[in-house]
């Protein structure tokens, strides 16, 4: 049993890896701030800050006070547009605030750091599927945070000894996914059809790669246990383009919808999808979730939101 700490502990991946570690018997604290998060899905057992890691000293104070053993930074500005849009206050958010992380972990003797990454956004536009020793080409100011922490990782696990696990996930979805705030395209299409709105398409011919959330958390899971620090890409080796994606979910609302086209928007890339083979043959994991099944698991839990259950 280890006492954990994790950024992001409200949010929709977050919330997930929390549950599960408790469920384990280890102690977590969370820290938050809820801008994309919610109190709902806080576990009851965790303890919770809700606090913003910009806030470097009372980040620094949870550290003294709790003395957590492990690290797992999930916080993020994740959304690829928005990054595009202010690349400055990307990296303040994503890149400043792990740095600070980093410090504190190295100063109070954390003994493994595991972290949030992305494949898609890093890898740019190549060879699919993807596997981790594909040079990386990101085309987002997000891609290139997200890299330029791995790099950082790299620094500090062969000057300080912190090791770490760098998590890079495709395209995540299920249960507690924001459709506002961590902008998944499942979420969005979802959250418009059970309004009654009409979703809008930039594009929809780009695939991707898309991986239920409680295979991710499986992943982190395992990492725990790894005794070296590496990378990993978390995936399904599968590819999917947004059109197809509209018509898998529109089919549970009898096809009613018709969406919206307009252009693709800047820093998106046309294909994504990860190979897995590196951490299947390390640490034995492989997705179990197909599509299909995934997203008939949120529309249930969507109808039991609202009652219907």
């Amino acid at each position: 049993m280890s006492k954990i700490l994790i950024t992001g502990g409200a949010g929709f991946i977050g919330s997930h890896l929390v549950d599960l570690l408790i469920e384990e018997k280890h102690k977590v604290v969370i820290i938050d701030n809820l801008s994309t998060g919610s109190k709902e899905n806080i576990n009851p057992k965790a303890k919770f800050y809700q606090l913003d890691l910009s806030k470097h000293d009372k980040v620094k104070e949870i550290f003294e006070n709790e003395k957590p053993e492990i690290i797992f930074h999930l916080a993020a500005q994740a959304n690829v547009r928005k990054s595009v849009e202010n690349p400055v206050e990307d990296a303040k958010i994503n890149i400043i605030n792990t740095l600070n992380l980093l410090e504190l972990s190295v100063k109070h003797n954390i003994k493994h750091f595991i972290f949030s990454s992305t494949g898609g956004a890093i890898y740019g536009d190549t060879e699919i599927p993807t596997s981790e020793d594909v040079e990386a080409n990101p085309v987002s100011p997000y891609g290139c945070a997200k890299l330029a922490i791995e790099k950082y990782l790299n620094y500090y696990n062969k000057v300080h000894g912190l090791k770490f696990t760098s998590l890079r996930y495709s395209n995540v979805y299920g249960p507690r996914q924001n459709a506002k705030g961590e902008a998944g395209v499942i979420a969005i299409f979802f959250d418009k059809l059970f309004s009654g709105e009409i979703p809008v398409i930039f594009h929809g011919l780009q695939t991707r790669d898309f991986i239920y959330v409680k295979d991710v958390v499986r992943a982190n899971i395992l990492a725990l246990n790894d005794n070296k620090s590496e990378i990993y890409n978390i995936g399904t080796g599968k590819e999917t383009d947004i059109i197809e994606i509209f018509s898998k979910i529109n089919r549970f609302f009898k096809n009613k919808f018709q969406a919206i086209y307009e252009q693709k928007k800047p820093g998106e890339q046309e294909k994504s999808c990860l190979s897995y083979e590196k951490i299947k043959n390390y640490l034995g994991w492989r997705p179990l979730i197909n599509l299909d099944e995934g997203l008939e698991q949120i529309y249930t839990w969507h109808l039991k939101k609202m009652n219907k259950f």
